[in-house]
């Protein structure tokens, strides 16, 4: 119980020092809230309205306020998830942008990731297991290669040979034109389609990492004498490879579960700029360009708590898995 109140106190203060860096990044870009709206005006707008700029300055929140003051008044917005109006979208809120494309990079990086980490701690569970046949020897230097190439690059060889030339799946947006949002088979097998590509893309730029982990910590784990007594005890190798290797095997590759996502998320954004998928990533990319203060500052809030959440949920499945933690 201590130890989870430590780790409990440590993302207590992560979460505050999100909150602090996506409160001062976007105040360190050039330009303000206003002037990123005012360029989707045209100079004939601007001059037919003369108090335009300042009713825009009392809206969006323009340079008089002190830094300690925006500040406080950040964190009151943020526990009422109020992040303003987004100026890139005017009028929409921030919220309802985020609350918008969030749920495509969701599922996008969340399942993608989990695949890849699944396929990966599989294959080098077996490559372990079999080191030095033909499947170590194949499947291995196959996923590292892979893994090997930045996510972009990999993302543009995907839509080049997969997309165009061979025109299997679709790789431009997150569903077709003709078909309209919603909770119906039509949206959903559509979706699916769109985000193969993305996925496969993210499954194959992190999948070697894990690959190579758990064949590393799996081996070391195999020459433990508990492992040694069950296959002297005659039990089948399926069985010592899973519940006794492969089951202790897994703690060190799962407490680096939150690090790879945390770069991954980071990486989702050229994904999406590749698929042109309307993700947060995207989202992000086209509100820094606009000078969109408010949604950037949103999104870099979401990119950052994400990771930690991910931390701490390893931390919840380290205490249910290893009784070692709960008696410290």
């Amino acid at each position: 119980m201590r130890w989870f109140l430590r780790r409990l106190a440590f993302y207590v203060f992560a979460v505050w020092l999100a909150l602090t860096l996506t409160f001062l990044l976007p105040r360190l870009m050039p330009g303000n809230p206003v002037g990123g709206l005012l360029q989707h005006l045209s100079p004939s707008q601007i001059q037919a309205n003369p108090g335009i700029i300042a009713t825009y300055e009392k809206l969006l929140g323009g340079n008089h306020e002190s830094i300690p003051t925006a500040y406080w008044q950040y964190l009151g917005h943020v526990v009422h998830l109020n992040f303003g109006i987004s100026t890139s979208n005017y009028p929409a809120k921030v919220s309802e942008v985020v609350g918008r494309t969030l749920p495509y990079s969701i599922a996008l990086v969340g399942i993608a990731f989990v695949l890849a980490f699944v396929l990966g701690t599989a294959v080098g569970t077996v490559a372990a297991w079999r080191r030095g046949g033909g499947f170590d020897t194949f499947f291995v230097p196959l996923f590292l290669t892979l893994g090997a190439f930045p996510a972009y690059f990999t993302a543009l060889l995907i839509v080049y040979f997969v997309g165009l030339k061979l025109g299997w799946f679709p790789f431009q947006h997150a569903y077709s034109t003709d078909v309209t949002p919603g909770l119906h088979w039509n949206f959903i097998s559509s979706a699916i389609q769109h985000g193969i590509l993305p996925a496969l893309v993210i499954v194959l730029a992190y999948a070697g990492g894990w690959v190579l982990n758990m064949r590393t910590v799996m081996i070391n784990t195999i020459g433990e004498d508990y492992v040694t007594m069950a296959q002297a005890k005659g039990l089948k190798d399926r069985r010592v490879m899973l519940r006794y290797a492969a089951r202790n095997a897994i703690l060190p590759p799962l407490n680096g579960f939150a690090p790879q996502f945390a770069t991954a998320v980071g990486g989702v954004i050229f994904v999406e700029l590749v698929f042109s998928y309307p993700g947060a990533g995207f989202t992000l990319q086209q509100a820094a360009l606009g000078n969109d203060y408010p949604l950037t500052q949103a999104l870099l809030l979401v990119f950052a708590i994400c990771p930690i959440v991910a931390m701490f949920l390893t931390d919840l499945a380290n205490l249910v898995l290893d009784p070692r933690v709960r008696t410290a």
